[in-house]
């Protein structure tokens, strides 16, 4: 389940309903997938930005490989048809963007309740250095919601991970970065 949850916020009454357990239950489960580093739990962002923030973490399922394995997908066709393919690739870039930042920021999403959102922000030292924005797509554009959570937030740096290797500027500060380059520029400060 959580896998075909993947980048949603989590709804542990649901799960639970699904799972016919108890609430406490699944929130026991997580936490125990968690510590055995098998599922991140993201956390919100919850900063005075005069916005109503969704508070739920999202969870993602921390190997790519085996959230494939877990819907059965065993070829590169089967995921790619299958609506699960952004959101693996979502995952998968915030886990490799998470471990190179370190210990050095903190990483949480944002959501509005009125639809601005931002996949993966770092915090650092108190306040928004980076926020991204995740597409699989090689040619992609930003969204509203990525565009207004940006400015309520006026981060240092904004980017747009795809999955191409090309960097390009995108408007208004924000610059298209393939993952491995973001990955390195994440090292190097």
């Amino acid at each position: 389940m959580l896998a075909h949850s993947q980048t949603t916020p989590l709804n542990q009454s649901k799960l639970a309903s699904s799972l016919e357990v108890s609430t406490p239950a699944v929130t026991r489960y997580i936490d125990l997938l968690v510590d055995l580093l098998l599922v991140r739990r993201l956390r919100p962002w919850s900063g005075n930005t005069g916005k109503r923030l969704v508070r739920s973490p999202k969870v993602y399922v921390r190997d790519s490989g085996l959230t494939h394995a877990l819907l059965d997908l065993e070829t590169w066709e089967q995921i790619l048809g299958h609506p699960v393919a952004g959101a693996s690739w979502e995952g998968f870039a915030i886990e490799n963007l998470v471990a190179v930042a370190g210990d050095r920021r903190t990483p949480y999403f944002y959501r509005t309740e009125d639809g601005a959102e931002i996949d993966l922000l770092f915090e650092r030292a108190g306040s928004v250095d980076m926020v991204i924005e995740i597409k699989r797509s090689t040619a992609p554009t930003l969204s509203r919601g990525f565009n207004l959570a940006r400015q309520a937030l006026k981060p240092r740096e904004a980017y747009l991970v795809h999955g191409g290797t090309e960097s390009w500027p995108v408007g208004d500060g924000v610059t298209a970065i393939g993952l491995r380059e973001l990955m390195q520029r994440l090292a190097d400060t």
